[in-house]
């Protein structure tokens, strides 16, 4: 056991209990996708049962692989890299909005990677880049945080782009990273009047790019199925609640669910459901208690990070994943109107799990508690000499 230890601990740096965490979530996804995904692989893979179990072990293992390398890197060069990110993302979002090949319920969100066949939504990657950017931003201008055009304007500007271009598309995203870039701004010290001043321009700039988008009569319609108790139950919202229900305390065990057989994307959008049905009351309430457990994590780290970037990167990262995890389980019990935002780290996807892991090895990195107060060649003095992230 020893020589496995010291591996362990040469080779998987910052919060062993974040890396436990994210392990274990590993382990539900894979055991629950399997479940969620038996009926659809046997039609369509000619009896195959375990072809999604094993092409989902392979992305998990892909996803933790790119985890393990972004923890490995300092991640003081993120703040580097987040604009040339950026800068990528808006023609991939642009490209991908036009002359998307890949649509879902009319809506042009993934690309094609040649050569691989494998899809890749252009709005992960700039969840990522944005947040890591605005990190970078508001620990540079910690002297100038009042400061309307010094601070505000150019964080207004790439939120305002960045989030008016995905919400013609994808309208839940655009709003969860928007909430999320408020939180940051909030932790970052950017005054209240502001951050009014951002929403209001945020609800101006949404309203126009969901209108001219393609989404619109979707959230329309989602908002009012939810609003308006008089009309049914969504054929979804309606079968979850069975799942749900018939769930009870215990659940029905492992692989028993019937609701799978029913449920438009078990495996994704409404895998808590199945979660419950399968493992009950008790084995919801664990998942909820591990997001609930990664946040604290992650806010610790934010607690102990030397300087602002880490600090706000930390909570912008940990706030993005949790966020949308409470919302998924929020629709899947009848809280919100449907989304069809997956479960972050146990619902099957594609490219998303290596954002997923990419975005959890920068929160590991920061956990690693390299100092700021090191400056980095080329780096601007100020970001190198900020104080300690403020919490309230």
């Amino acid at each position: 056991m020893e020589p496995i230890k010291n591996w362990l601990q040469r080779n998987l740096k910052g919060d062993p209990v974040l890396w436990g965490i994210v392990i274990l979530f590993s382990l539900i996804s894979i055991a629950v996708v399997y479940s969620a995904t038996g009926t659809l692989a046997y039609k369509k893979m000619g009896g195959n049962t375990e072809y999604f179990l094993i092409k989902h072990t392979g992305l998990i293992l892909v996803g933790l692989f790119f985890m393990w390398l972004a923890h490995r890197i300092d991640y003081r060069y993120y703040s580097r890299l987040s604009l040339y990110a950026l800068l990528l993302s808006v023609p991939l979002l642009l490209f991908t909005f036009f002359f998307g090949g890949t649509t879902l319920n009319d809506a042009s969100r993934w690309l094609t990677i040649p050569v691989i066949n494998q899809t890749f939504q252009p709005s992960d990657l700039a969840k990522l880049a944005l947040i890591a950017h605005l990190a970078s931003m508001l620990s540079r201008r910690q002297q100038h945080v009042q400061d309307f055009k010094t601070t505000l304007l150019p964080v207004m500007l790439w939120v305002g782009l960045i989030c008016g271009i995905i919400i013609m598309s994808n309208a839940s995203t655009a709003l969860l990273l928007f909430i999320t870039c408020l939180l940051l701004m909030f932790i970052g010290r950017v005054p209240l009047k502001q951050m009014a001043v951002m929403v209001a321009i945020g609800l101006v700039v949404g309203g126009v790019g969901l209108a001219s988008g393609q989404r619109y009569k979707t959230v329309m319609s989602r908002v009012s199925s939810f609003t308006d108790k008089s009309k049914p139950v969504p054929f979804q919202l309606e079968h979850s609640y069975i799942a749900i229900a018939t769930g009870g305390v215990t659940g029905k065990g492992p692989g028993k669910s019937t609701e799978r057989n029913i449920l438009p994307h078990p495996y994704s959008d409404f895998i808590y459901a199945v979660i419950i049905e399968e493992y009950g009351l008790v084995g919801g309430t664990f998942v909820l208690f591990l997001y609930l457990a990664f946040l604290y994590r992650g806010l610790k780290t934010v607690m102990n990070s030397a300087g602002a970037f880490g600090g706000l990167l930390s909570a912008g990262l940990s706030f993005s994943l949790v966020l949308q995890a409470m919302v998924n389980m929020g629709v899947a019990v009848g809280l919100g109107p449907i989304t069809g935002l997956p479960l972050p780290l146990l619902s099957m996807g594609g490219t998303s799990l290596i954002f997923t892991g990419i975005s959890i090895g920068i929160i590991l990195a920061v956990s690693r508690g390299e100092r700021e107060v090191r400056p980095m060649v080329g780096e601007p003095a100020d970001t190198a000499r900020i104080p300690r992230v403020a919490m309230g």
